[in-house]
């Protein structure tokens, strides 16, 4: 199994918007499994993360959202303005044993 964290550090005061925001959109998603705000750590973090049998599998996912055109324009509609919320970002990939 794969495990993704897709992780944001949120502007001041938009965590939980943001999170907010992630999981309304991600809400159809079969791969979304949770979304996550700091308790401790750094502070402002949003955490995605998404599961997948392989790597394979994490990559056709990404050529699966391009076939689901009215699924990503409803995705889209939900996420409209996230890019403003966050400062920076990055991605995690685990293999989990």
């Amino acid at each position: 199994m794969i495990i993704v964290h897709e992780i944001f550090v949120a502007k001041p005061g938009n965590a939980s918007k943001l999170a907010k925001m992630f999981k309304e959109a991600t809400k159809e998603s079969p791969d979304v499994k949770n979304i996550l705000t700091d308790v401790t750590g750094a502070y402002n973090r949003v955490i995605m993360v998404s599961h997948y049998e392989s790597l394979a599998a994490y990559e056709s996912s990404w050529e699966k959202m391009k076939e689901k055109l009215e699924a990503m324009k409803k995705m889209e509609d939900a996420m409209k303005g996230y890019q403003d919320m966050y400062l920076t970002g990055s991605r995690e990939i685990f293999k989990v044993w």
